[in-house]
């Protein structure tokens, strides 16, 4: 007789296979349908703010694993804040202007940019932004994040670019804002200057030399040397820089030494000298005896002092170099001796202004040194280098020169190499108002997590120079001053920046490029000289300062947030972009941090922990991992590993993902398959009481688990959710407390109270781990979701709460136990498989098992009764007393029942129910 059909199988539609990348389409457009975003601000509209206020990432190109991992670590917490109980509005931002536009647009227009306007390019650039914004947000969204996506920020809006220029006028209105000619970081490349955020450091090699300063004149100092030419030697990495050559700077603390060589005497700190004689092929050093071709001695120490008052002649252009003090200059490497340039160095401008010399910059801005400079005008500076080591060689005043590796800047955006020159450039003081100290005092009041990220940006902020905030470009807001026609000192006023805000409000920043001066000024408007006509300024604002100005115009101005935000969430690079510029402009208008924490990510790696790289091909575009496996793989995959440090991807970890995401979604409907179409928790359930052991084992480690994962969402780590609920998946669940519950889910009258029990038990586990999981598994939640739809009120999973854990139903004591019973379960499967390798068995089933236990194992094993026989999966189990653990396993006796396949001595081969033992009759009678 077959009485497969008397058995409760599990029964479930939902299906067992994810088809991620289909089903995930459809349930984007239910949460557009439902409107997800605007019932999750009215259903939390009484409830505390929680803001995560978005970095907003450039429109230009497709979004790639980088901004995906930003972008689901942001929709983690947004959820997981909705979830708590928080009013957690997203409003998603985009940077339209700047460089990496601006070139992209140019690449586009290159035929027809001589005949453009800056107007017409202004205009491709916003076209230009403005696709990529589109494309980038139906990307974003693709990944299944909530938030205001039909109403983002965008720096390019006009009422964005109008509060820029506002937060900027304050700046000037206070007087921190001043123009001066300084170096800066230039990009030859993009003809622009660029602030320290947007330097990147690579390892270049280049040509460090040593090189020859001629004595002027001799004067008393020298009387008692041999009548040699006396050098001052220096040492430079950037030979281009010698042309602009003004002094030569030397340390107050250290001691300089005399040293005569065969046919030349060269001073230099005491403590280089053998490095740079051995280097120079002058190795042998001599006390006493003439001396000869590669042999030197020190005849004499020369005070710092008295250096200072001697003047050095350049190595190739008539002109002096005076010696100066530099409390910077080291004697770890070089000679002790630095070339000054106070056109082409922040140090060398500094040291400049202590000593009244000129800052001297001899480069244009395509980077060619001026047609002035003797010998090179007209060359690249990097072409020059050689060009000019060559002719200090011809001039017999280069010691030597070697090549080296070191750590130089590159432009963040063309890649390239970048110079420091003096230009005149608007800057924002650090010292002006104490901005520098009262940022560092806002760092202390800030959360960094990791907490290193605390000393990173306190040590960037200690060490920056001011702020260079002018650019060289045309797409951008501009720094809407004016100057004088007659004496050219820079004008505005309150009147001024109130016109231009009004008129950028209403037209957008364009309206600078296309009305002149007099169109913004007030009536009368005249300069402290007198006159009343002026220019327009023509550079335009460092985009750090427009994102940096996102406070203002988003937290301060949108409705339903509130600043500062709770949460600022971006790369670690970050520390030196949109955290330090938000925190200088806040700072520096507001008097505090925009952020009460600020959390960090690192960066995409590949499998081997190499940075993503076409020349490595290794890039992986997260589209393709969609449209492939689905978005949940990728969400799964930021909480893989530890986001806070750099977080690997390769095809065996996609690979090890779907696996895990597989074991997870099956766990889902494994539980759901197992409430059935027979259990409605409004009438079925079980009180706690009335449980059994491991029911309440299995509550009792779901209580923890929500604990634990609650814990883990406020506390940001959600590598440790990932771990927690696979694990309990995987373990607690599938490998124990599922499988032990089969024989009576399947075998038990429907409606027993062990059956009903247990899907008490698999109801709450369910409901439990489909919200625990929502902020992640957004999808798979949510698809589950609509299959216990009968059993909640929420139309969505989103709409839920987070499981709250009940303290009642922990019960140490009760884990303990299972702790022990886990462990004999374990001795007893191993020597199963030791009987069912010897074919004394072929099935757990098959098996009676006899456990001698000692007496703490043998009162916890009795208190089980009945169940140990299900708690080990088989037919029948004894549990003797004794003095240590000892397993017998021989086959079981009497007959096997055909319809719970145990065996059992109460058997019988007649009657209605043939083949069944005497609790699969009692069950089938009561059908």
């Amino acid at each position: 007789m077959d009485y497969k059909s008397t058995l409760n199988l599990p029964k479930t539609a939902f299906p067992m296979r994810g088809n991620l990348p289909v089903k995930e389409k459809q349930i984007l457009q239910s949460w557009n349908e439902m409107r997800l975003y605007e019932k999750l601000l009215e259903l939390h509209a009484d409830d505390p703010k929680f803001i995560l206020h978005d970095g907003p990432p450039y429109a230009n190109g497709n979004i790639h694993l980088g901004t995906a991992l930003n972008k689901i670590l942001k929709d983690i917490i947004v959820k997981s804040k909705f979830m708590a109980g928080f009013r957690s509005d997203y409003i998603p931002g985009w940077d339209c202007h700047g460089l990496p536009i601006e070139h992209q647009a140019e690449k586009e227009i290159k035929e027809k940019q001589s005949t453009m306007t800056k107007l017409d390019v202004r205009a491709h650039c916003r076209k230009y932004a403005a696709r990529f914004l589109d494309i980038q947000r139906a990307e974003f969204k693709r990944l299944g994040g909530v938030g205001d996506w039909e109403h983002p920020y965008i720096t390019m809006d006009y009422e964005y670019q109008a509060t820029i220029i506002e937060e900027m006028a304050k700046f000037f209105k206070r007087g921190e804002a001043y123009r001066k000619k300084k170096p800066v970081y230039w990009c030859i490349s993009c003809r622009t200057a660029l602030a320290e955020a947007e330097i990147e450091y690579e390892t270049d090699k280049t040509t460090s030399i040593y090189v020859k300063f001629p004595l002027i004149s001799r004067d008393d100092v020298f009387k008692e040397c041999p009548d040699k030419p006396i050098f001052m030697l220096i040492w430079t990495t950037t030979p281009w820089t010698l042309p602009a050559n003004l002094a030569i700077a030397i340390n107050p603390e250290f001691t300089y030494v005399i040293i005569e060589t065969n046919g030349e005497i060269y001073i230099a700190v005491r403590e280089l000298v053998a490095d740079i004689m051995g280097k120079a092929g002058i190795g042998d050093y001599r006390i006493i005896g003439e001396i000869e071709p590669e042999t030197y001695r020190i005849i004499g120490e020369i005070e710092p002092e008295t250096l200072k008052s001697l003047s050095f002649r350049h190595p190739f252009i008539d002109r002096k170099s005076v010696v100066v003090f530099a409390d910077y200059v080291a004697k770890d490497v070089g000679t002790g001796a630095v070339h000054i340039a106070p056109g082409h160095g922040e140090e060398d401008y500094v040291t400049g202004l202590e000593y009244g010399l000129d800052v001297y910059s001899p480069v244009n801005e395509k980077g060619e040194l001026t047609k002035d400079v003797e010998f090179f005008g007209g060359m690249n500076v990097f072409a020059a280098n050689p060009v000019i080591i060559e002719k200090l060689k011809e001039l017999g005043v280069l010691l030597f020169a070697e090549d080296i590796e070191h750590s130089y800047p590159h432009c963040w955006r063309c890649k390239k190499p970048v110079i420091f020159r003096a230009t005149e450039q608007w800057f924002v003081s650090m010292e002006k108002d104490r901005l520098r100290e009262r940022a560092l005092e806002e760092v202390d009041r800030v959360t960094w997590i990791p907490a290193w990220g605390k000393d990173r940006i306190y040590n960037m902020l200690l060490a920056r120079p001011d702020w260079c905030i002018s650019r060289q470009r045309t797409w951008g807001v501009p720094i809407a001053i004016f100057y004088c026609d007659t004496c050219r000192e820079p004008y505005w006023s309150d009147g001024s920046f109130a016109r231009i805000i009004s008129e950028v409000k209403q037209y957008g920043a364009d309206i600078w490029f296309e009305k002149d001066a007099s169109y913004f000024l007030p009536e009368g408007a005249k300069c402290s000289c007198g006159n009343g006509t002026f220019t327009k300024e023509e550079d335009i604002l460092d985009v750090w300062f427009d994102s940096g100005s996102s406070f203002a115009a988003v937290l301060k101005k949108r409705e339903g947030l509130r600043f500062p935000a709770d949460i600022y969430l971006e790369g670690s690079d970050q520390h030196r972009g949109w955290f330090h510029s938000s925190l200088l402009v806040s700072v520096g208008n507001d008097g505090t941090a925009p952020y009460k924490s600020v959390l960090t990510h690192g960066f995409v790696v590949d499998g081997k922990g190499r940075k993503m790289s076409k020349s490595l091909g290794n890039v992986i575009a997260p589209m393709e991992i969609i449209d492939k496996y689905g978005a949940e793989i990728l969400r799964l995959w930021v909480t893989y590993e530890d986001y806070r440090d750099d977080i690997r991807i390769s095809k065996e970890i996609i690979d090890r993902l779907i696996e895990t995401y597989r074991r997870i979604r099956n766990t889902f409907r494994f539980l759901h398959a197992n409430i059935g179409e027979d259990f409605d928790p409004a009438k079925d359930r079980v009180p706690y009481e009335s449980l059994s052991s491991i029911d309440k084992w299995l509550l009792s480690k779901l209580q923890r688990l929500i604990e634990r994962v609650r814990e883990s969402y406020e506390s940001y780590s959600f590598h440790s959710i990932y771990h927690s609920i696979q694990n309990f998946c995987t373990v607690e669940l599938s490998a124990l407390y599922l499988d032990i519950i089969k024989d009576r889910m399947y075998v038990e009258k429907k409606d027993s109270v062990k059956r009903r029990a247990s899907q008490t038990v698999v109801f709450d586990t369910l409901m439990a781990l489909l919200r625990l999981s929502a902020p992640i598994l957004s999808f798979t939640t949510e698809e589950m979701w609509s299959y216990v739809r009968p059993f909640v009120r929420e139309d969505s999973v989103h709409l839920s709460s987070f499981p709250e854990a009940d303290r009642a139903y922990v019960d140490a004591g009760i884990e303990q136990e299972w702790e022990a019973i886990w462990r004999i379960r374990e001795a007893v499967n191993k020597k199963i498989e030791e009987k069912r390798v010897e074919k004394v068995i072929g099935h757990p089933l098959d098996a009676k098992v006899v456990i001698t236990a000692p007496p703490e194992d043998y009162a916890v094993l009795g208190k089980l009764g009945d169940e140990l026989k299900e708690v080990l999966i088989v037919s029948q189990a004894e549990v003797v007393s004794g003095s240590e653990l000892e397993i017998s396993v021989v086959r079981a006796e009497g007959v096997k029942c055909e319809r719970c396949w145990q065996y059992a001595t109460d058997v019988e081969t007649g009657g209605t129910y043939p083949n069944v033992c005497r609790r699969c009759r009692d069950t089938l009678i009561s059908l």
